[in-house]
């Protein structure tokens, strides 16, 4: 039996730090406690969770009451503390209520934390509004000003409340407390992928353990985490699986990262799975699916999706319309001094136009000519490769910085006024990229392309956009204002850290 990864050149360092394994389960009975408590732990912090949001929602309903008598907004209306508290009641138990709706408490953090934040924005939204004919079905009326407060308090406390257990139960897991220990079956690119995924979906619970592929080629190399920082990896354990190998890593899941998997493979994979009691999850191969299909695979908080043809209503391409005009409009007017400053700072760093103009592909192919702050110098070819590496000779020096903050982006809320742009979306490529696309890449082309979007907070950021398609096709399908409203709010905290 031989199959091969698809394609990763995987190269040894013999003087790289050596991975952070976490022991067989034949170990010791506090590891055997850990594994056997995976379930337990996951249904014993669904219930703190369920119970910090409706905490946390009836706090907020309570701290905009305070804020609202503490400054005397509108007429001073006093609510006895049985109103308040009813009110305070029936907004936890709707935010708990749609949390639920939503799947929050069935399935880990995934793609990034994006869908946690777009969730704690749109289900208070939601939640109030379902609140105010509710309240007056009851016979009790409050203040518009409470409901305004507590529309700015509420999704901010459940922000930060969430990021607080989610950074609680990351370190209960590096303690060894409710993992799933998870066995890696492909050490090619799509292997690759999923490693990277699970080191950056902690909350999911599953930890990657070990890594095996069945090509002799790439027995004893290492396989590393995709993006810049290389610090993680495994070495490549050498096929087929075995039920005997299973058992000596102590593996819980078993994760098939081989999309061309050969039927005998396959099958002898599943019986030592069976025979070891171990769950099976698979990844599809993105490039044997048909332009018009729509799949996603949900592996407790690790979304792979795959999507067709998505339409949004009118209402929908207005309503995103214009708030990308009105916001990109407010921050040209609000930036305009720093846009004045890092001007002058280009034109007199090095020779050439302060403006960098470059044809790329838009919605349905249109094209349209993308506006940044030059950081290369003039010389430099206009429709070659980015520079992936920051002491490139191409690069000017203020174009260091303005490439490591991402500063150079900033003329694209032009584009975005000028309708030719979104503030997120799909980046825009170059014709000569466009023209390579399959038919899985050519769907990032049905909707307007974007300024940020969930590739660029990416660890696949290191890579070609068209090389990681399914962020975006994640977006198609997935894209409303309070999914633009997270990816805005995750951009700016990563323009923040310079990453």
């Amino acid at each position: 039996m031989s199959t091969q990864g698809d394609g990763l050149n995987l190269s040894f360092n013999a003087t790289a730090e050596l991975p952070r394994r976490i022991p067989a389960m034949g170990g010791t009975s506090a590891e055997r406690r850990f594994a056997v408590s995976a379930q337990s732990f996951r249904r014993v912090m669904t219930v703190i969770e369920v119970g910090s949001d409706f905490l946390t929602s009836t706090a907020a309903v309570l701290a905009a009451y305070y804020t609202y008598f503490t400054l005397s907004i509108g007429r001073h209306l006093y609510y006895p503390p049985k109103d308040l508290a009813l009110l305070a009641i029936i907004v936890g138990l709707l935010v708990v209520f749609l949390f639920e709706r939503d799947s929050a408490y069935r399935s880990g953090t995934s793609l990034m934390r994006i869908r946690e934040t777009e969730r704690a924005l749109k289900i208070p939204s939601t939640a109030l509004v379902l609140v105010l004919p509710l309240t007056w079905l009851i016979g009790q009326s409050f203040s518009r000003y409470v409901f305004m407060i507590l529309a700015v308090i509420l999704p901010v406390s459940l922000i930060i409340q969430r990021f607080i257990l989610s950074s609680a139960v990351r370190a209960l897991h590096a303690k060894g407390y409710g993992i799933r220990r998870v066995l890696i079956y492909g050490a090619g690119m799509t292997g690759r992928r999923l490693f990277t995924a699970l080191l950056h979906s902690p909350r999911s619970g599953y930890t990657p353990v070990a890594v095996l592929d069945d090509d002799p080629a790439l027995e004893g190399s290492q396989i590393f985490e995709l993006g810049y920082s290389r610090d993680r990896f495994f070495h490549v354990d050498k096929g087929p699986i075995t039920e005997a190998y299973l058992r000596s890593i102590g593996c819980d899941n078993l994760f098939i990262a081989i999309p061309s998997l050969p039927r005998e493979a396959l099958f002898e994979s599943l019986q030592a799975a069976a025979a070891a009691n171990v769950e099976v999850a698979f990844l599809p191969d993105r490039r044997h699916l048909h332009a018009h299909a729509s799949e996603t695979v949900d592996v407790d908080g690790l979304l792979l999706t795959f999507a067709g043809e998505s339409k949004r209503s009118s209402p929908h391409l207005m309503i995103k319309r214009a708030f990308d005009f009105a916001l990109a409009s407010l921050l040209l007017l609000i930036l305009s001094p720093v846009l004045l400053i890092l001007a002058v700072l280009i034109h007199f760093d090095s020779p050439g136009p302060v403006l960098f103009r470059q044809e790329r592909v838009g919605l349905n192919g249109k094209l349209f000519q993308i506006l940044k702050f030059r950081t290369m110098r003039v010389d430099a070819p206009k429709y070659a490769k980015s520079p992936v590496l920051s002491d490139d000779r191409r690069i000017t020096g203020i174009g260091k910085l303005l490439r490591k903050t991402s500063l150079d982006e900033l003329p694209q809320l032009w584009n975005v006024v000028r309708g030719e742009m979104s503030l997120v979306g799909p980046r825009p490529e170059m014709p000569f990229l466009v023209e390579q696309y399959g038919p899985v890449q050519r769907q990032r082309l049905q909707v307007m392309p974007g300024i940020t979007g969930l590739w660029q907070l990416s660890a696949d950021r290191a890579f070609l956009i068209h090389e990681s398609p399914e962020y975006d096709l994640y977006y198609i399908r997935n894209r409303g204002l309070f999914v633009d409203l997270a990816i805005l709010i995750h951009t700016l905290a990563f323009a923040m850290r310079g990453v």
